[in-house]
């Protein structure tokens, strides 16, 4: 009888090993390492070489034995909700880098509430996240200097001084300016601002909305113009009360600065429904340069502050955060001002 039909059973594929792609790559296992984990020091022939083998082998880290050596390869995001466009474009910067390593991302909503958002951490934590990536987190300094001190952690714009973890932030002082410096340059001088509620945060550990009001407010001072404040939450709801008030005022304003691209659209859709033109009843300037400011009905001028840029400096300092490096590092994004057909001068 052939021992060798069609019926015998077919042995089980051994796993490729790590042995197998330095093998296959000519290289030792521990520069495999340095290249899966994306460590200092490693020069692109020999990231080249490894990723070369690691494609022919198609070699997959095993995730039992990534446990066993105390990491799960997996890293933690957490955002404030699926709503927030401009969240998922400083995602897929995560993600992208994140890609060709053995890390995987895992992503969690905390919403605008600090208590919600440390209980979403602590369940990333329960699951053995090797590091976190915060966006906008909203706890106090101590809180996230301790959690600093729990595991590797990023934070996205978070400003403010920290010890303990890295952070990526925009100039959003330098960003507002820019807006107030293009509306004056057009001629308004009754320009108004949508701001987000500050909490409980203080100078110089704030949230983004903290900067852009004081760069707001410094750019209004320094061309002699009095600020126009309008406090609401950075959504298309937020925006469209705040506008409401905004041109209920005694003196309306000829322009609207919105902190948050979503607040913008809100700003548009409360211009439309008094049949405001804009621009030219009413100019409108977003912050985020989200996707959709991009749309031809829309055209929204806006601050371009770079969301995957953010991502992926954020997970190539979570990165090296994991390959060892302690000191603090912080990344900043220089804004740029980006004119589309929502600002013109004032009738």
């Amino acid at each position: 009888m052939d021992q060798h039909s069609d019926d015998a059973p077919s042995r089980p594929r051994r796993r490729v090993t790590i042995a197998d792609v330095a093998a296959e790559a000519g290289v030792s296992t521990a520069a495999v390492s340095k290249v899966l984990r994306e460590a200092y020091g490693v020069s692109e022939e020999m990231r080249t070489k490894v990723r070369t083998a690691v494609d022919a082998l198609d070699y997959r880290p095993h995730t039992g034995a990534r446990t066993l050596r105390g990491r799960s390869f997996t890293v933690g995001v957490m955002l404030l909700d699926v709503a927030a466009q401009f969240q998922w474009e400083i995602i897929e910067g995560i993600s992208t880098h994140l890609e060709p390593t053995p890390f995987q991302e895992v992503l969690i909503t905390g919403g605008l509430d600090p208590a919600r958002q440390k209980r979403a951490v602590e369940a990333l934590l329960d699951r053995q996240m090797d590091g976190l990536i915060l966006i906008t987190p909203g706890m106090e300094a101590a809180w996230l200097e301790e959690l600093g001190r729990r595991a590797p952690l990023v934070t996205v714009a978070r400003h403010g001084p920290a010890d303990s973890y890295d952070s990526v932030v925009t100039d959003d002082h330098l960003g507002a300016g820019l807006v107030v410096d293009h509306l004056v340059a057009l001629g308004h001088r009754r320009i108004a601002h949508i701001t987000a509620p500050l909490g409980e945060l203080a100078r110089p550990s704030v949230l983004s909305q903290t900067p852009r009001l004081d760069g707001y407010c410094a750019a209004m001072a320094r061309h002699g113009l009095s600020p126009h404040v309008v406090e609401a939450d950075y959504s298309e709801a937020g925006g469209h009360r705040a506008t409401a008030r905004a041109l209920d005022a005694a003196v309306p304003p000829s322009a609207i600065f919105a902190g948050a691209d979503s607040s913008a659209l809100g700003t548009l859709r409360a211009a439309e429904e008094r049949d405001l033109d804009v621009p030219g009843d009413l100019s409108v300037v977003g912050f985020d340069n989200a996707s959709v400011a991009g749309i031809g009905r829309i055209s929204l001028s806006t601050v371009d502050q770079d969301g995957p840029s953010t991502g992926t400096f954020a997970a190539e300092l979570l990165l090296q955060r994991l390959d060892g490096r302690a000191d603090p590092a912080h990344r900043v994004i220089t804004p740029e001002l980006v004119i589309r057909g929502t600002s013109a001068p004032p009738r």
